[in-house]
């Protein structure tokens, strides 16, 4: 079967849809910050709080009302999700059964016996003490430090817990602030997806996940992400066979942008939403609750999936890295640049500062895309709904556009944010 061509805008849209930032927010509230997670798959979770978690940026720029609280609501009040990983991320409370099988694979303490040789006893330690005292986390327990530097935790216990955690014994009870706090999973995990999956069920979800993640995930990438997953190695052959198996039974279909090179595969259930875009109509409940793209801009956290890890390169032509961890004097952009959404495209960016003494929100430095509408009074309109939207989340009482260029734009702007609320 030959492959459907679609255009670069649909497939813009097509995955900014599917990560629910286009055409604008369909989410409200609680409910819909769990409806988000689940449909987005997965949310990335990172400690670095600058103006907010970038977490916490992704949801909102998902879901309208967020706030912070409703991710430790719906996931360690409720239970309807769970975090786990090197990769650390929030995940869907029915994957467990599917992660469990990982899990199992990677349960061995063999990182634990690097740092303690006693770790056989510090394992029983760490166990008897979850079990006389109830969820703990790191400071709760008074142990030496680890021979040489481990990014599981400095102190024997961490590594320890951080390990079990990998392995499936312990999960997140809660956090405080980003410091994890661990129960057995027992005491956690709802019982109906307290299981071990199969081998075969395992591989087909997270081949199945993998796409809808992406919305169109690269064939030549394909290989690497299943192996995350699955915790083994595949040959070419495995995964080619495996590929064309999930194509003649129905579940992908190969999808080529604008007749390139690169083949992607799409999950078949979602043909009807490129078909419908590539007719320049909006897929069945995508519809935003309120303002769109084109009203009101997006920014886009850091590690936002559309973005991140040179993906605006590919899918928008715009250069963005996360410069957080570079250099102060090699940094072309700023400290915590963000990507802006306009419309269905990424226009410009800009560089936030949370001023906590004042709660002035300071944008440190913007810049535009050559090919930005600049002197579109609906782009300065959506660039101050954005700001001012962006302000009452971060609830700030003052928002200092000084850093925006040029000063027609950032004179409108001014105008506009004298109403803030």
């Amino acid at each position: 079967m030959n492959p459907i061509i679609i255009s670069q805008q649909t497939a813009r849209r097509f995955i900014l849809g599917k990560q629910g930032l286009w055409p604008g927010r369909r989410w409200v509230g609680k409910k819909g910050t769990a409806q988000a997670i689940r449909t987005c798959e997965a949310v990335q979770l990172d400690p670095l709080t600058v103006i907010a978690r970038s977490q916490d940026i992704v949801l909102h720029s998902r879901v309208l009302e967020y706030k912070p609280e409703y991710l430790y609501n719906v996931a360690y009040d409720d239970r309807q999700f769970f975090d786990y990983g090197g990769w650390l991320a929030m995940y869907p409370m029915s994957d467990l059964p599917y992660f469990r099988y990982h899990m199992k694979k990677r349960a061995k303490d063999e990182y634990v016996a690097y740092f303690v040789k006693e770790h056989k006893k510090l394992l029983n330690a760490v166990r008897a003490e979850l079990r006389k005292r109830g969820p703990l986390g790191n400071r709760d327990f008074d142990g030496k430090r680890v021979d040489g530097w481990s990014y599981r935790g400095r102190k024997e216990t961490s590594v320890a817990m951080f390990d079990m955690w990998l392995a499936g014994e312990l999960m997140i009870h809660h956090r405080e602030g980003f410091q994890r706090v661990y129960d057995f999973r027992e005491n956690i995990a709802p019982k109906q997806f307290d299981y071990i999956a199969t081998e075969k069920e395992t591989d087909e979800f997270f081949a199945q996940k993998s796409v809808a993640f992406w919305g169109l995930k690269r064939e030549a990438s394909f290989k690497t992400g299943l192996e995350d997953f699955m915790y083994r190695k595949y040959t070419r052959e495995e995964i080619a066979k495996k590929i064309r198996r999930w194509k003649e039974s129905g579940v992908f279909t190969q999808v080529q942008i604008n007749g390139g090179r690169d083949t992607y595969l799409a999950l078949t259930e979602d043909v009807k939403a490129l078909e419908s875009l590539e007719k320049g109509k909006t897929p069945k409940g995508w519809n935003p609750k309120d303002t769109n793209t084109l009203e009101e801009v997006t920014f886009l956290a850091p590690l936002d999936i559309v973005s991140a890890r040179g993906r605006a390169q590919k899918l928008f032509d715009f250069e963005y890295k996360w410069e957080v961890y570079v250099p102060a004097e090699k940094r072309r952009w700023g400290y915590y640049v963000l990507p802006i959404l306009y419309g269905d495209d990424l226009v410009a960016r800009l560089d936030p500062k949370l001023d906590r003494t004042s709660m002035t929100l300071e944008i440190k430095g913007f810049w535009l895309e050559d090919d930005a509408p600049v002197k579109d009074v609906a782009f300065a309109d959506a660039l101050a709904n954005g700001l001012i939207r962006f302000a009452n989340f971060m609830e700030a009482k003052k928002v200092e556009v000084a850093g925006i260029k040029p000063v027609s734009l950032r004179k409108h702007i001014q105008g506009k944010l004298k109403g803030l609320k």
